[in-house]
């Protein structure tokens, strides 16, 4: 008791400053609570809004995570953002019951804007966990999700025009030629043997935080604990401006973009989804505390995984544990969470230091 005394100054005092130095963790007190990446503050009112009238962990994710896609947060959540090579905007989405271990989502979906409630949809009424392309898009317009609908906005269209005036520069392709230019791409070596030369010629390698940032990439990863204790997790992302047509990232990977088990916690992630997904990193932070580990020395653990084969790698997670305790980590940026107990009157907003 006489410990917990000592320490309840300083809690109150990062509660208070909500700057998270060292990758502290705080206690946001009691049952319900929702966490979100980044300051999506009308995602979380809405996620909250639907825990704290009673209704399920799942259904405060699904409703945040929709919000978000309808407010087309940051311009990488939802429809009319983050355009592929050719122009295209899809979505991935996730969600997992912690109570179940139910998880369903989408990848690489076209033409249908619901990216949250596509997967809440391949949850509860497939056996399967992910639907991916122009079929996922099939199975959530069958199943009374609006479309087919372009996903494009004149925004989008804009930035895809003006980077293929700048001859499709930054890009996420290696080794091929052109290697400063735009494709059709072929494999440089390939391409030396056809004509019998041995190019040596000096590629241009963008390092990867060229490729990843905040308004580039970027995924909203919810969790909620409702007022029964249960906790679900939910992430929406239209992926990685300028990928190449097909790409899958770490969102609509379970373990990877989020991960949850109601005896344990929830983690959610945010970053460079390509590299992340390697090392399923949420998986980790929730296996780590069910080792012991507080959600503040967890979250550390997993990052630093990460960045010990990657040191340039861009990317966060939050972790939450079953007791609402709550911290965050990062890499390569300032990374920013949200969240929002019965002891605020409003959504709060920590800042995590690299």
């Amino acid at each position: 008791m006489a410990t917990k005394t000592l320490l309840l100054p300083y809690v109150m005092f990062l509660t208070l400053l909500h700057l998270v130095l060292g990758h502290g963790a705080v206690n946001s007190g009691q049952y319900p609570l929702v966490v979100s990446t980044w300051p999506f503050l009308d995602a979380v009112r809405a996620g909250w809004r639907a825990v704290d009238s009673g209704l399920s962990a799942v259904d405060a994710v699904v409703e945040g995570c929709s919000a978000c896609e309808e407010l087309r947060c940051d311009g990488t959540v939802g429809p009319g953002g983050s355009p592929d090579e050719n122009g295209e905007t899809t979505i991935d989405a996730l969600v997992i019951d912690g109570v179940t271990m139910e998880v369903g989502a989408v990848a690489a979906m076209r033409y249908v804007k619901d990216g949250i409630r596509a997967a809440r949809l391949v949850m509860e009424h497939t056996k399967h966990t992910l639907l991916v392309g122009e079929q996922a898009s099939a199975f959530a317009i069958s199943m009374g999700l609006p479309g087919p609908t372009n996903l494009s906005s004149s925004e989008s269209i804009a930035k895809w025009s003006k980077w293929k005036e700048n001859s499709c520069q930054p890009n996420f392709w290696k080794n091929v030629v052109p290697a400063n230019g735009c494709g059709p791409y072929h494999p440089r070596d390939s391409l030396d043997l056809i004509e019998g030369t041995c190019s040596k010629d000096m590629e241009t390698v963008e390092p990867r935080s060229s490729l990843v940032g905040l308004h580039s990439h970027d995924t909203i990863a919810m969790a909620a604990i409702d007022k029964m204790g249960h906790i679900a997790v939910g992430t929406s992302t239209n992926g990685a401006t300028f990928k190449i047509p097909g790409r899958v990232g770490d969102g609509p990977i379970t373990g990877s973009s989020a991960y949850a088990d109601d005896e344990i916690g929830a983690c959610g992630a945010t970053g460079d989804g390509d590299i992340m997904m390697r090392f399923l990193p949420c998986y980790q932070v929730v296996e780590s505390m069910r080792l012991g580990l507080e959600p503040k020395l967890a979250a550390k653990d997993a990052i630093s995984r990460i960045a010990r084969k990657f040191p340039d790698f861009v990317g966060a997670v939050f972790a939450i544990n079953k007791n609402g305790v709550h911290a965050g980590a990062c890499h390569g940026w300032t990374f920013q969470y949200s969240v929002r107990s019965p002891e605020m009157n409003d959504v709060e907003v920590f800042t995590v230091l690299p």
